[in-house]
């Protein structure tokens, strides 16, 4: 009878910025995990004076499904029907926002030609006294009627000032398109930055102008846009900064005097200073004029965030047991935003057979020092030691790795690195036990990076490329493997609420004579939530005739996912992995491996919240049934 195995990992972890402060405090029925509330209600009781309480009726007329919903989510007096009021003036003064709401919500839907009457107790809210006085002995009855009319196209439009030279067309701004309000205001803002693109860092939106003719539907459009002279950059300060020095925060931010204005190049300094993870907070102001040299000075303000950190963490795996891991670092260790993290775990704790044989248990410690804006801004330098024991399928691995690596960014998209490294392993596998191996190796790679959002990406690319010529002294044997990947994916639909997301994966070793001269955690494996979903952690692998796994020489794994937004916050994604590996330099495609499965995401402020299960659609024999995989941010 065939032997199944179900995958199922769940984790916890606890990062905490030191010092650590507990409190206990009154009876708090909710749970909150990540500022996200699970269960339990946010409502929290105020005396509000004079209270007044209401009931209220929405009819929305003619208009469309989501049009309805649209409106019912703009009224505040439909989101806080159970909650009082303070006084009658209140609660005319709050419909009467309401319909402003309203007003703008139809606005946004080019419907200029729309009516929103609301009455209070039967009377219009234009035709109460100023100091109304309403029946309490029920709630008090409001009505809204919206009637949407017909939809504005855009009519006539005119650019004027520095903008008169533009296309409007580039901006959907043609006739006959959408005159929605907020297509309206973002066109004027786009415009304003094209014209700041040219270095015209005093451009602003001077006049912008709509009038709608209800006879024709349409409307009119002016907008002037003056853009001042071209201007370099002037004198960059830094205020803020305490323990990280101020002139490293200039220096890593790339910004110089002299320099051409770029909104761009502002916007992406920002982004690198946020980075850094030093700052809770990074802002940077333009002055609203130009100094007497005609620079425009740049300010830029941050505020530090704890330095020092620390975590604990546990997980436990059906197949591997419990385990346990911490970690503590710090992230401006000589005052240039420094980062120092020192991590160890321990893993198999549930697989113990006898409590004294710890040497069942992998083990994994490490320390990694990273200085960014080494030797020039767009350069980081990297230093790490780690050492793990390691229990698989199909191998077992005692290692210890030394690696010195340096990154420099070509681009904002491009960026190169290089390195070298030692690793001793020691390894049993199904090539026999205490097979030692002392590897030099100088990894080269480079990574172009396209995406609009690491964790949550809706358009662009990834890409990456990595080789590593290696030789190990023991064996006398000289290797090299090289790795690609890209990632590629496209937004469809209003919002991108449904994203084709697209990753293909390659890798092969030349050289190294038998594939035993190679150490087995340098040989390709396939299989978990990283690769192929469903087959457990390093499944798919070319075997002996006895079926003991070896690993190859070269993989390919494809993965395709269908990222539906069902609301703001839940989405579904459907997925197919795919993927072999051979003992050939090239892939045969003899043993290719497909699982599927589906996914449920949360959308959270800092990413994704992912859970995704997997079934294997050609398992191996004994082999895993299906698997469940959690984590933040997107499976690629």
């Amino acid at each position: 009878m065939p032997k199944f195995s179900h995958a199922f990992r769940l984790g916890l972890i606890l990062t905490v910025a030191s010092p650590l402060s507990v409190g206990i405090s009154a009876p708090a029925y909710a749970f909150e995990l990540f500022g996200i509330r699970l269960f339990g209600s946010d409502e929290v009781d105020r005396d509000v004076i004079d209270p007044v309480d209401y009931t209220i009726t929405l009819d929305t007329g003619d208009a469309n499904r989501a049009l309805k919903k649209s409106l019912q989510r703009t009224s505040l007096l439909v989101a806080d029907e159970e909650k009082p009021v303070s006084g009658d003036l209140g609660l005319v003064i709050k419909a009467r926002d309401d319909r402003d709401r309203l007003i703008a919500t139809l606005y946004e839907n080019a419907l200029y030609g729309g009516i929103v009457t609301v009455t209070i107790d039967g009377k219009d809210i234009d035709s109460l006294p100023p100091n109304p006085v309403f029946d309490r002995s029920r709630p008090v009855p409001v009505a809204i009627s919206v009637k949407p009319g017909p939809t504005f196209t855009l009519g006539d439009v005119t650019l004027e000032g520095d903008a008169a030279r533009l296309d409007p067309a580039e901006f959907d701004l043609a006739p006959g398109e959408n005159a929605g309000s907020l297509v309206i205001l973002r066109a004027a803002e786009q415009i304003a930055e094209r014209l700041k693109q040219e270095g015209r860092p005093l451009t602003e939106v001077t006049r912008r102008e709509v009038v709608a003719d209800h006879e024709t539907n349409t409307v009119d459009l002016t907008v002037a846009v003056e853009a001042g002279p071209v201007a370099p950059l002037g004198a960059v300060t830094v205020k803020g900064a305490r323990a990280v020095d101020p002139a490293f925060v200039q220096y890593y931010s790339r910004l110089r005097p002299g320099q051409t204005y770029s909104p761009e190049q502002l916007r992406k300094a920002g982004e690198r200073l946020r980075t850094l993870g030093v700052f809770s907070s990074v802002t940077i102001n333009e002055a609203d004029e130009l100094d007497p040299a005609g620079s425009l000075p740049i300010g830029i303000v941050v505020s530090e965030g704890k330095h020092r950190y620390f975590g604990i963490g546990a997980s436990y795996s059906s197949l591997d047991g419990g385990g346990i891991e911490g970690y503590w670092g710090h992230r401006n260790l000589f005052g240039e935003a420094e980062s120092l993290r020192i991590e160890g775990s321990v893993r198999g704790l549930g697989e113990l057979k006898d409590v004294s044989d710890v040497s069942s248990l992998d083990y994994t410690a490490g320390m990694t020092f990273i200085k960014p804006g080494a030797f020039v801004p767009s350069g980081t330098l990297e230093a790490s030691v780690k050492g793990s024991t390691l229990e698989t399928d199909y191998y077992d691995a005692a290692t210890v790795t030394g690696k010195v690596a340096y990154s420099y960014e070509l681009t904002d998209t491009d960026t190169v690195n290089a390195g070298v490294s030692l690793a001793y392993d020691n390894i049993d596998d199904a090539f026999g036990n205490g097979n030692e191996y002392l590897t030099f190796g100088i990894p080269l790679g480079y990574v172009r990076d396209t995406r609009d959002n690491r964790l949550n990406a809706t358009e662009g690319h990834y890409g990456t490329i990595a080789l590593t010529p290696s030789y190990d002294f023991f064996g006398q044997t000289f290797f090299t493997s090289l790795e690609g990947s890209i990632s590629a994916y496209l937004g469809l639909g209003q919002e991108d609420r449904f994203v084709l997301a697209g990753r293909l994966n390659a890798g092969t070793l030349v050289g190294g004579g038998d594939l035993s001269a190679i150490p087995a955690t340098r040989r390709f494996f396939a299989g978990g939530g990283g690769s192929v979903r469903g087959y457990s952690f390093q499944e798919i692998t070319p075997r002996t005739a006895g079926g003991a796994g070896t690993g190859g020489r070269s993989y390919v794994t494809a993965n395709l996912e269908a990222r539906i937004n069902v609301t703001d916050t839940i989405g579904i994604v459907p997925f197919l992995d795919i993927g072999t590996v051979t003992d050939t330099t090239v892939p045969d495609f003899n043993d290719i491996k497909m699982g599927a499965g589906v996914g449920l995401r949360y959308m959270t402020p800092f990413g994704p919240l992912r859970l995704d299960v997997a079934v294997p659609l050609d398992p191996y024999d004994g082999g895993s049934r299906y698997a469940i995989y959690a984590g933040i941010g997107q499976s690629f």
